[in-house]
């Protein structure tokens, strides 16, 4: 008998990058989590970033978010990144762009791998990456009438 490792479904798939957009809609966790499905995954990390009433000690009103044309491109890029790094079955990535309101969802990422650690560890990657590296702007506006741009995811 082989060991398990030896098992295909302990490696990478051979395209697992499923799903990547930029959206001006409302998200969708279903639509993630589903695209993601794998047989051969034993554990899925996901992970949903929405909008929060505060940051930095100030009330947050509303934001919008906005992002340079290759940010898309860029996604995929990371997502490919931590795809080659990690044994990911399955692994999707969307962001919202637009006008949002408190609550609602900003990103969602979702990566399927054979254990649980490594989904996980992959799934953290993938988000801290998209922060760090893609074009996408926030622009905050508070409460107190005051506002300001964050470049990050």
């Amino acid at each position: 008998m082989s060991s398990t490792s030896d098992h295909p479904g302990e490696r990478a798939a051979q395209d697992p990058v499923k799903l990547i957009g930029i959206r001006d809609t409302p998200l969708s966790v279903d639509e993630v989590f589903r695209a993601v499905g794998d047989d051969a995954s034993g554990g899925t990390a996901l992970f949903v970033g929405t909008v929060r009433n505060h940051d930095g000690g100030a009330d947050v009103a509303e934001l919008g978010y906005s992002c340079h044309p290759s940010a898309e491109a860029e996604m995929r890029r990371i997502a490919e990144k931590v795809a080659a790094e990690f044994p990911v079955r399955a692994l999707a990535a969307v962001h919202r762009v637009g006008d949002l309101r408190i609550g609602d969802l900003a990103v969602v990422v979702a990566v399927s791998c054979p254990h649980r650690g490594e989904a996980f560890e992959a799934c953290r990657k993938l988000i801290d990456d998209l922060k760090h590296e893609v074009p996408i702007w926030k622009h905050q506006r508070f409460s107190d009438g005051t506002e300001e741009w964050v470049g990050a995811c």
